[in-house]
């Protein structure tokens, strides 16, 4: 989870704004964690505990996940993706 000040947030917004739109984000005070900043949508999933977000056994996985999956299984073998990824 990233950090930002509570000073970043006045002198940054759009910087701030921009991470806790991907993830939330925490802001310090003094260095210590004092606020959590988050999208809208982020919080009704957590207030709500409607979590569109699925975790499949493999066997269970619906068929085209289970091709993605195993497409990529097969990339990584072959060595391929490595060293591209940041």
């Amino acid at each position: 989870m990233r950090q930002f000040t509570t000073g970043d947030l006045n002198k940054q917004v759009g910087d701030v704004t921009d991470a806790a739109s991907r993830e939330p984000v925490v802001l310090t005070k003094h260095r210590k964690p004092r606020f959590v900043l988050m999208s809208y949508e982020h919080y009704e999933r957590m207030r709500t505990g409607r979590d569109p977000r699925r975790a499949y056994h493999v066997a269970d996985m619906p068929e085209e996940h289970q091709k993605l999956f195993a497409a990529e299984f097969e990339r990584l073998a072959r060595g391929e993706g490595y060293d591209d990824e940041p």
